[in-house]
């Protein structure tokens, strides 16, 4: 059999990246396998009574149901910056909850505004029931593609705009500790906004699997063209 330079060149540098984004997308199926299940038993865990003494891992945590008894720090909110709803602009609202009888707090994401065409009149935040109890569902703080230089400090001013929740920067800034996670309101408590968290409205794993199979499909037919073609040039 006869191997051409150029052609073999391209199937050894062709044929490696076929594999490995199939392998990467039955990796990401798996990822996305522990993701529900860890959703899945979150919603069915006990319920979480937040206090000062809460000391379990944020990832422990994450999607278990809580309640934390407190006020609401109103006069120092945090706006999330840049995140869409619906194809528009606004913010994610997120109120200090100061649990009670110590100075710790939790972020309490209260949902999605709307942002105005002019973007120096931030949105009232005015809380006109102040509750004592909150109830929603840890959540770590929700990401970004492209974190830019500076994004994690938050503007002067309150309500204070920021692009990118840090809980270490933020507690500088609030002058109390903080939990290292948010709490995402549930949607029947009051002084709540838009409220749609993001639930099992991700690509499911069995996508993932069919993409895989697509990679490994075009890896296949690369190394049967590859032994056709080699074999033709071996034959003339």
């Amino acid at each position: 059999m006869k191997f051409q330079k150029i052609p073999t060149l391209v199937f050894l540098i062709f044929l490696p990246l076929l594999l490995a984004l199939g392998f990467w997308q039955l990796d990401r199926a798996e990822q996305k396998r522990a993701w529900l299940e860890q959703q899945k038993l979150g919603l069915t865990a006990e319920v979480v009574r937040l206090s000062p003494a809460t000391t379990e891992p944020p990832a422990a945590l994450k999607f278990k149901r809580v309640e934390a008894q407190g006020r609401y720090d109103a006069d120092h909110q945090f706006l999330l910056d840049n995140r869409i709803s619906d194809g528009k602009v606004g913010y994610f609202v997120l109120t200090p909850f100061i649990l009670e009888g110590s100075g710790k707090a939790v972020l309490v994401n209260r949902g999605w505004v709307p942002s105005g065409p002019d973007r120096t009149k931030l949105p009232d935040l005015r809380i006109r029931q102040m509750p004592a109890l909150v109830k929603g569902r840890i959540n770590s703080f929700p990401g970004v593609g492209i974190k830019l230089e500076g994004a994690e400090t938050p503007a002067a001013g309150w309500p204070s705009t920021v692009q990118v929740a840090n809980s270490d920067i933020l507690s500088k800034r609030l002058g109390y500790p903080l939990f290292p996670f948010q709490i995402e309101l549930d949607k029947d408590q009051p002084e709540g906004y838009r409220r749609e968290w993001r639930s099992s409205d991700v690509m499911p794993p069995a996508q993932h699997v069919a993409y895989a199979t697509q990679w490994f499909a075009l890896a296949f037919l690369l190394s049967m063209l590859f032994v056709w073609f080699s074999r033709l040039k071996h034959d003339e």
